[in-house]
């Protein structure tokens, strides 16, 4: 059985507490947790803290578990999205060290999934860039390994805008390179959070790797997405992708769910699909922002029975 869930991002002027009552009083059975560190991110949808995993004691760990009990939520991973490539070192260093804090935490709440990206300099071509993957990242992944998480790579691209040319900030973005990331760590503690979302705007079948890489597929992110056609065929694929999509809720984008939900139960998973909202429309008050989670998921229902 697939859960049904959400990312916390967009609850993030609410408490741990609240997010979590809000999944148990609105059908939800899981919620992936932000844990970036306390203060500001310079990008929009980074830098929620639901879970502060440097400050993280057995006190905290007790009270955590303790309400997921009470509301019979489970957490279906945790979130922490950086770029650990870097061109900065000290950024990067900062990044990794952050992610460890992540892997430790997930493995002390007895989660086992942490989510992240690869990273990358947007300035170097992917094969530059696979060379800091091939220092960075086996540690991380053994570090992972020793502590029995499994590590979620997002596919986002995070090329949105034109000082993120040519590579953007994240690695793992098309299947060519994901065969080729397993290859240098082929760990099985190291795989995907799949969102379909991305592949679509990328002009990429977004089904079809379901049945690759299932054995890779360790947490989904439901985000659809709506190509802007007249703006495509106005400025091509050499523009910045925001000129030519958008991101949706599930069912008011391109993606084709059905095709994309058999593939999952066809493959056999059995992990969590959480809800990504990041849907201009439904931006702005915390109403809206309720709204927009409880219009995914009675989209959703016809999908997914729990």
């Amino acid at each position: 059985m697939i859960r049904l869930g959400f990312q916390s991002t967009i609850l993030g002027d609410l408490s741990f507490d609240e997010v979590i009552t809000f999944a148990s009083d609105n059908g939800f059975s899981c919620v992936e947790l932000m844990c970036w560190p306390v203060g500001k991110a310079n990008r929009k949808y980074a830098g929620v803290t639901h879970i502060d995993v440097a400050s993280l004691d057995e006190n905290e760990i007790k009270r955590i578990k303790n309400k997921l009990k009470e509301k019979n939520i489970a957490i279906s991973g945790l979130g922490y999205y950086p770029n650990a490539l870097d061109p900065d070192k000290e950024k990067s260093d900062f990044y990794v060290d952050h992610i460890k804090k992540v892997i430790d935490a997930a493995a002390r709440l007895d989660i086992g999934i942490m989510n992240t990206f690869i990273g990358a300099d947007p300035a170097k071509h992917d094969d530059d860039n696979f060379e800091r993957f091939r220092e960075i990242w086996p540690p991380i992944i053994k570090y992972a390994e020793e502590r029995n998480v499994k590590i979620g790579i997002e596919n986002c691209p995070m090329f949105f805008t034109r000082d993120e040319w040519p590579s953007g900030n994240n690695l793992a973005h098309s299947p060519a390179l994901w065969r080729k990331i397993f290859e240098t760590i082929p760990s099985r503690n190291f795989g995907l959070n799949y969102d379909p979302s991305h592949l679509l705007w990328q002009m990429m079948d977004y089904v079809k790797p379901i049945y690759e890489f299932s054995d890779r597929i360790f947490h989904v992110h439901i985000k659809d997405a709506r190509v802007l056609w007249e703006n495509l065929n106005d400025v091509g694929i050499l523009s910045t992708p925001l000129q030519f999509h958008t991101p949706k809720l599930p069912g008011l984008g391109d993606i084709l769910w059905g095709k994309f939900f058999s593939a999952l139960y066809e493959v056999g998973y059995k992990g969590s699909a959480c809800i990504e909202v990041e849907d201009r429309s439904f931006e702005g008050s915390l109403e809206n922002r309720k709204a927009a989670l409880l219009q995914s998921r009675n989209y959703l229902r016809q999908y997914i029975t729990q």
